[in-house]
């Protein structure tokens, strides 16, 4: 997960100055983005107007510390500029690239927390729903009083309020993650199955990463409902499978399969065709290479012809089970900076967006409960976190192998980086690329 750092966040408070000196109130759509913006833009001409994102790639690429990296950025509705450094794998089976596919795991939260509220908007579901109105098995709900303790009749007490839709899409229901979770808790998860997603056909990588998912949906969410949480619901921000249940509310209350939804709703509308649950076997040539860093050294545990990701998932996993693309997922934070809207077309409502994009954040949250990263609190929308004070308008999410998503709704700057290295924190790249990104963007606005 992202640790902001000072220095990250003091830019950003320039770069939010730099802003308003040259060009008044900042807007959705930057007025002073130029015409080769607007048309997009030669490599070699970005790499010249992102110098500081340009070099962090070429570094972490020539120390062959990631085989590649793909990054796009982009005002408002203007095509994205893109740059792209290194190969899909360490064995040089081909240029990385604006169409190269990555795992973004968890950057599958906002596509999903989106789905979610678009329901709302549709009038099928509502923010303070309870989620037992949907999936009956969870009501009455057990609570761990010791985090991370026994699950014996005296460490459990009654939920003091039932789970809803807001706690879901803000990770405050109280429920776990089989890789933050410790102890029994960890274990009964991995044993029924609610487990975040898949990693490798390699079975150590299986093991590590939190073993053979639930049968279906259907059967993720009843397991999970026969659990106790480790939080009571409305009370605390705890990373949580949280967003994969939602995929099963989605299903219940849309009546469509919860990756046909998503197909319908929003990945088709934003035009975004190489993103979904499964690689055709027919696009192996444009999947990329995952590598867990062991002592400084990338050792491959999911490679392009042997992926586990050519294979149908046992079900979609929606907080980390999509496969995208630097152009996809541009797209569809180039949706959300136009407010629901991308080339003319309506994808979402306005109110849709505005709400999936701002802090939903429930009234019973503990008043040291909220989500904290690098000594600064942010608050939480629909499956992203939502900047407040110098970052306000900032929303997005980060991928467990490197990737980064953000959208600032204030300014129109979206930036995306795709790379593929496990775990996260062994590198900056999550703190380091929106430094960069917000660096260079400084230097446009003033030129």
């Amino acid at each position: 997960m992202l640790q902001f750092s000072a220095e990250y966040l003091s830019r950003r408070a320039v770069l939010r100055t730099s802003a308003m000196m040259g060009a008044g109130a900042a807007a959705a759509t930057l007025p002073f983005a130029s015409t080769a913006f607007a048309q997009g833009i030669a490599e070699e001409d970005a790499q010249a107007r992102w110098p500081s994102v340009a070099a962090f790639m070429r570094g972490y690429v020539d120390r062959e510390m990631v085989s590649g990296m793909v990054a796009t950025m982009g005002f408002g509705q203007d095509a994205p500029d893109i740059l792209s450094a290194g190969t899909r794998t360490f064995d040089g089976s081909g240029a990385a690239g604006p169409d190269s596919i990555y795992r973004i795991y968890s950057m599958t939260k906002p596509i999903t927390g989106l789905a979610t509220v678009m329901l709302i908007d549709d009038g099928l579901l509502s923010l303070d729903q309870p989620l037992a109105d949907i999936i009956p098995a969870f009501a009455n709900m057990q609570v761990q009083k010791q985090y991370d303790g026994p699950i014996t009749r005296d460490n459990l007490e009654p939920a003091r309020r039932p789970i809803t839709i807001r706690h879901l899409l803000t990770h405050t229901a109280g429920l776990g993650y089989s890789i933050i979770q410790q102890g029994p808790i960890n274990a009964a998860y991995r044993q029924r199955g609610i487990v975040p997603g898949q990693i490798s056909n390699m079975a150590i990588a299986q093991e590590i990463f939190g073993g053979r998912p639930a049968a279906s949906l259907a059967d993720f969410a009843e397991g999970l409902a026969q659990l106790p949480l480790v939080y009571q619901p409305g009370e605390r921000w705890s990373y949580s499978v949280s967003l994969d249940l939602l995929g099963r509310v989605i299903e219940i209350v849309s009546g469509q399969q919860f990756d046909a939804f998503l197909q319908d709703r929003i990945l088709g509308p934003c035009g975004m065709t190489s993103t979904g649950f499964q690689v055709k076997r027919g696009d192996a040539d444009r999947l990329t290479g995952n590598y867990f860093v062991m002592a400084g050294i990338p050792i491959p545990i999911d490679l392009p012809r042997s992926s586990v990701y050519l294979h149908k998932p046992a079900f979609p996993f929606g907080g980390a089970g999509l496969v995208s693309t630097g152009r996809d997922y541009d797209r569809f934070l180039q949706m959300l900076a136009g407010y629901g809207e991308i080339e003319g077309k309506r994808v979402a409502s306005e109110t849709a967006v505005r709400l999936a994009t701002s802090n939903l954040f429930p009234e019973t949250l503990a008043s040291n409960g909220g989500f904290e990263t690098g000594g600064r609190s942010f608050g939480f929308g629909a499956g992203g976190l939502v900047g407040t004070g110098d970052t306000e308008g900032l929303f997005g999410w980060f991928g467990a192998a490197g990737t980064v998503g953000l959208v600032n709704m204030k300014w129109g700057l979206r930036h995306n980086l795709m790379t593929q290295y496990m775990p996260a924190e062994t590198y900056q790249v999550q703190q380091q690329f929106p430094l960069m990104v917000a660096q260079d963007a400084a230097g446009l606005m003033l030129s």
